[in-house]
């Protein structure tokens, strides 16, 4: 027993004040131990999937039964070319397979919440910019007001949210609020268009007000900012360490308006804590480029490299400004914490957004601006996702024409298509949050994905043929953000001044 005095504290002199750090010690480390274990866990659910996967390829799926020649003899040589020719397509995904298993291996898949490091109010200056048409004005209200929450509820005030717009949006009347209108009769010096054309409008002399030394954070019009992302963002600039980085993007969060869309999103999940983890937090690469959100950007860097890429730069201008800071020797990091964003709310907008995709990295894969050394993964990813509608069709031709294969290449579509069914599954298991619904709701959303999946590759499917076979690849298709329950509107707040 310890020595207490009459009102039960321990006297002066005792060490109970000793066994308090060891708690919380033991606390944290319990903690810390979680984390691990679950990732164990994932890890040996990921290595359980592939080998289920790579038994199915090299046995009870396309088995053959009669001896290999006869088997040969019963199609005619140009089929058989064509069989085999869609089966060997399959592989075509193996690269970015082996990037996505390095990531999810290498690196804890369950991170303790990131904490600050150092004071929010000595940290540096950041910009908050969405760029958007102005088409969502709502939208935009809604969200610029939730993330200045965000920022207030961490203590955070050296920043300024930044609406880049084409149409007025009238933002509420607040501190740290900024909104500006790019001028119609704007042109930028290679004629660059859309997204890009106002990113580089902010980076014009005289429009620009942000020192060298100043970061900018670039956000769609429906990203939403966390407390874990704010915090990771101000950690990695007072590292100092990269002039570029990006985290997670989930896209669960709230009210989810299309189920079907949603699940197929989930895989992009399990992407970002694969490959694109492994590639900034490993190599400080965009190998397989990023997304064009969550953006951590140096302003000085970043005024360097400009968003004037002309219009072949203009329909994907995030994978083509990081591919020039890759060409240019910059470095990228990985962000701790995660933000959130919606899925497309149709199934046709998820297609088209998917068709832009395709064509803006096209185009970004055939300029003469970039190197070739920069775009190999480009060229890869590109490759796989061309090959899908010819690939995807090998899951009923597999059982319908059965064809004898060298058993590396039934181990190799094994272990694709088990890391795909495992990106699928852990994108749900960290989109989707057990303290907010029943145990029973969270394991079939978290195992729904595996029936979604062949929606999703069919819906890419078919935005890489519209892709190909469209007239117009300079367009840069807007999808719906707004729905009926976006928060209420802001209209009744004073409107900021715009410049």
């Amino acid at each position: 027993m310890l020595p207490l005095d009459q009102k039960g504290s321990a006297k002066p002199g005792s060490n109970h004040k000793r066994f308090v750090p060891l708690r919380r010690q033991y606390r944290r480390v319990r903690i810390r131990m979680d984390g691990r274990l679950l990732h164990c866990l994932m890890v040996s659910l990921l290595l359980f999937i592939i080998a289920v996967s790579i038994f199915q390829a090299s046995g009870m799926i396309g088995a053959i039964t009669a001896p290999p020649a006869e088997v040969l003899s019963s199609y005619k040589t140009s089929s058989l070319l064509i069989l085999y020719l869609l089966r060997l397509m399959t592989l075509m995904p193996l690269p970015l397979t082996l990037f996505n298993f390095a990531g999810i291996v290498s690196f804890n898949t369950f991170p303790r919440k990131p904490k600050l490091r150092g004071s929010t109010l000595f940290g540096p200056f950041i910009c908050f910019r969405v760029v958007t048409k102005g088409l969502f004005p709502k939208l935009v209200r809604s969200n610029v007001t939730k993330n200045l929450e965000i920022c207030s509820q961490l203590g955070f005030d050296n920043f300024v949210f930044e609406v880049v717009t084409d149409e007025a949006v009238q933002l509420p009347k607040l501190p740290r609020v900024r909104e500006l209108i790019v001028p119609n009769e704007y042109r930028s010096s290679k004629g660059t268009l859309y997204k890009a054309r106002a990113l580089n409008y902010c980076l014009e002399e005289g429009i620009n007000y942000l020192n060298d030394n100043d970061w900018i954070v670039h956000l769609d019009e429906e990203t939403l900012l966390t407390e874990s992302s704010l915090v990771g963002i101000i950690n990695f600039i007072n590292e100092g360490k990269h002039d570029f980085g990006q985290g997670v993007i989930t896209y669960a969060d709230g009210e989810i308006v299309n189920w079907l869309t949603t699940l197929s999103d989930v895989v992009r999940v399990g992407m970002d804590y694969g490959m694109l983890r492994f590639c900034l937090k490993f190599l400080h690469k965009p190998v397989f480029s990023w997304k064009g959100s969550f953006i951590v950007s140096n302003a000085g860097v970043e005024r360097k490299i400009t968003y004037d890429f002309g219009p072949d730069g203009s329909i994907a201008e995030d994978c083509f400004f990081a591919m020039s800071a890759w060409r240019d020797g910059h470095t990228f990091g990985f962000v701790e914490g995660d933000m959130h964003e919606k899925s497309t709310f149709s199934l046709v907008d998820y297609i088209k957004q998917r068709k832009r995709w395709v064509q803006g990295i096209l185009l970004v894969l055939f300029s003469r601006m970039l190197p070739w050394r920069c775009k190999m993964g480009l060229s890869v990813m590109i490759l796989s996702w061309l090959t899908l509608p010819f690939t995807v069709p090998n899951i009923i031709l597999v059982l319908l024409f059965p064809l004898p294969m060298p058993t590396i290449v039934n181990a190799l579509c094994g272990f694709i298509g088990g890391t795909v069914v495992f990106l699928f599954i852990f994108g749900a298991i960290k989109s989707f949050s057990l303290r907010n619904m029943g145990r029973c709701q969270y394991i079939l959303l978290c195992l729904a994905p595996i029936l979604v999946a062949p929606l999703a590759m069919i819906m890419e499917s078919i935005s890489v043929i519209w892709a190909i076979f469209g007239h117009q690849n300079h367009v840069f298709d807007v999808v719906n953000k707004e729905s009926n329950s976006t928060s209420k509107d802001l209209e009744s707040a004073d409107p900021v001044e715009t410049v």
